[in-house]
């Protein structure tokens, strides 16, 4: 099965509730329409319902009354997820009319709604910018247990199947945080490594990437990844992690052999982690045009929910494609 598909199918066993905060703008209703169509997920669409059932209509759409409609301006639970926000920010003086104000934001109901369990997973971007999106996830949701960092990896699928897990390589960071200490690169492999089980349904065979190969070179930018991959170890025995490994070491079975002898990952990679942002995003860049390779992403990973955020170039099956990752996410979280 191709792996869409996979994750799609993935996505419709557990059914998990997804929540869209951009509730009126057309490729999200689109995607959303699309998505109760094939029983991907159920979903939950911020704004007023007037607004949004309107909209459905004028672009003919016939599934959207089968979503969830909420307004936060006059949500019923809305004093419950005051109260909780109240709490939640109380060490930073939040108010209740701040809250309240607060809650109003689709942004921030969404977040609510995850913090509460009223949804498992938020997509939204399509309309606002990346740190409106995070801001209320890291004010509310935060991080994962032993994560610190937020990161974003994205799954290349490669017409050249000799590569990684069948053509399937993730790569991390591509997206979110520009200069990771050794610690943050060791969170951003582990956090890689469990994204890729999760959606990918691969054992993960993490390398963590430098101009040096066991040694080969000596360097502060070396010491830093060697460090990394160190701690990745510590923080999750039982993956696969190994570095320091150049690219054609950690890809190419003869030259990982070569390199580094009896290694169980060099050659045989499906996971890279990059030593900083600036490398990421050139690197998926690069290959996604140079290759010809479908970058599916950025999967937000290292938040304690599934919280996604798309870029506002984004079209409607990327759309779709993020929500059934999220789901799958949020799946992943419940094992």
């Amino acid at each position: 099965m191709e792996l869409l598909e996979q994750i799609k199918s993935n996505a419709r066993r557990h059914n998990k509730m997804i929540v869209l905060p951009e509730g009126t703008e057309e490729r999200t209703l689109k995607a959303a329409d699309a998505i109760l169509a094939e029983g991907i997920a159920r979903i939950t669409l911020l704004g007023k319902p007037a607004e949004i059932e309107a909209a459905a209509a004028s672009f003919g759409l016939k599934n959207i009354g089968k979503a969830v409609i909420i307004n936060p301006v006059d949500y019923p639970g809305k004093k419950h997820y005051i109260d909780t926000l109240v709490e939640l920010r109380k060490n930073k003086g939040l108010t209740v009319e701040e809250a309240s104000r607060l809650i109003e934001d689709p942004l921030y109901f969404a977040v609510m709604m995850i913090k509460c369990g009223d949804a498992d997973g938020e997509v939204a971007g399509a309309q606002n910018v990346t740190g409106d999106v995070l801001r209320p996830a890291f004010q509310i949701v935060k991080t994962a247990p032993g994560i610190s960092v937020v990161s974003g990896a994205f799954i290349m699928i490669l017409k050249d199947k000799e590569f990684g897990e069948d053509g399937i390589i993730v790569f991390a960071d591509c997206a979110v945080h520009p200069d990771p200490t050794d610690k943050e690169l060791a969170e951003i492999a582990v956090a890689t490594a469990r994204t890729t089980k999760t959606i990918v349904g691969v054992e993960p065979r993490v390398a963590l990437l430098s101009f040096s190969t066991m040694g080969s070179a000596k360097h502060a930018l070396v010491d830093k990844v060697v460090s990394a991959t160190k701690m990745a170890k510590e923080m999750a025995p039982e993956l696969m992690f190994e570095g320091e490994l150049q690219a054609d070491a950690a890809l190419i079975e003869a030259i990982g052999q070569k390199k580094a002898p009896g290694s169980k990952i060099a050659g045989k990679a499906n996971v890279l982690v990059f030593p900083d942002l600036e490398c990421g995003n050139i690197a998926y860049k690069l290959v996604e045009r140079l290759a010809h390779a479908r970058a599916i992403g950025p999967v937000l990973q290292g938040m304690a929910a599934p919280i996604n955020d798309l870029s506002r170039g984004c079209s409607v099956d990327d759309i779709i494609n993020v929500i059934a990752i999220t789901a799958n996410q949020a799946a992943g979280l419940n094992r």
